[in-house]
């Protein structure tokens, strides 16, 4: 997938880019007269409200295991503290961040935060990383600033290189809770614009590793055909709108993997209908075409091997 989280030396990897160009939008009108969605729900603790899909429900996001409650963000740093056996050092924090600052920026840039991952044992582009950024609050990709690293040790209450790893497990389990994974996932979207430039949508090949990156503990059924959708791309989008990212994970929990409860006549962005449209007919495809073989097999075969009913006059 690249270095997908920090954007590191990777000419081949579209997450190196900076640009980001914004899709076709929702939905002008709805068959019902649905309005067009705005963008649902805040981005990393900002806003309120959640999506409505199918009308009238509030989709609510839902882990898809049964794996068990995660425990809270509180109850880790708690935990991590009482087995330290020593108080949170501020100056070892301090003393970390400076090991891989930048010379001439005070912040960890591309070539610390590389050298930070190596040290960690870690690679720059999996989703531990992503979840340390999270944590962080990082604002870019491959970049902390003193505050964002300072305050985010202090927030897992890790102030070395072993204790962060020690909390690698507990953000994990973390993560699998049903409201802190909203909150990772719209932090994802956030988290891979180029905030210096004012980019307000997602470089299409950007949001397709991000989606692979974010999903790591729980991959929905839907997601590898929605990404080869978005591969393919037969409806020419160029960047992915928060609302498409944010109503996406939406579409996982209330859309089966079949899309047989999928209706144009909902709130959906306009993109998720060419979707399924083209979805559906390529499942029809293959369907044709495995029926083809199989009346192919079944055929009789003359002597010489070639098909036919029977022997020629």
């Amino acid at each position: 997938m690249g270095q997908c989280v920090t954007k590191c030396k990777n000419p081949s990897s579209s997450l190196g880019s900076k640009s980001g160009e914004k899709e076709p939008g929702c939905k002008s009108h709805h068959k019902k007269g649905a309005p067009c969605k705005e963008e649902p729900g805040p981005m990393c603790g900002k806003g309120s409200g959640d999506p409505v899909a199918n009308g009238t429900k509030t989709v609510e996001v839902t882990a898809e295991t049964a794996a068990p409650p995660a425990p809270s963000g509180e109850t880790c740093e708690e935990e991590a503290s009482a087995g330290d056996g020593e108080e949170l050092s501020l100056a070892r924090i301090e003393e970390l961040f400076g090991r891989y600052k930048d010379e001439k920026d005070d912040a960890i840039l591309e070539e610390g935060m590389e050298s930070f991952c190596s040290d960690l044992n870690v690679d720059p582009a999996e989703f531990r990383v992503l979840l340390l950024a999270w944590k962080f609050q990082a604002a870019t990709m491959c970049k902390f600033t003193r505050k964002e690293f300072v305050e985010g040790c202090k927030a897992i209450k890790a102030d070395s290189l072993d204790s962060i790893c020690a909390r690698f497990p507990c953000m994990l389990l973390e993560a699998q809770a049903e409201e802190k994974f909203k909150d990772l996932y719209r932090f994802t979207f956030q988290f891979g614009l180029d905030s210096e430039e004012g980019q307000r949508s997602l470089y299409r090949d950007i949001a397709i590793a991000l989606w692979r990156l974010v999903f790591t503990q729980h991959t929905p059924a839907i997601l590898e055909c929605w990404l080869d959708f978005l591969s393919e791309n037969p409806s020419g989008v160029k960047g992915i709108s928060r609302d498409t990212w944010n109503m996406f994970l939406n579409f996982t929990q209330v859309i089966g993997p079949d899309l047989s409860n999928y209706s144009e006549d909902e709130a959906w962005p306009s993109l998720f209908d060419t979707f399924v449209e083209w979805e559906m007919e390529r499942r029809n495809r293959a369907r044709e075409e495995e029926e083809r073989r199989c009346a192919d097999d079944l055929r009789p075969e003359d002597e010489d091997g070639e098909r036919g009913g029977g022997m020629g006059p």
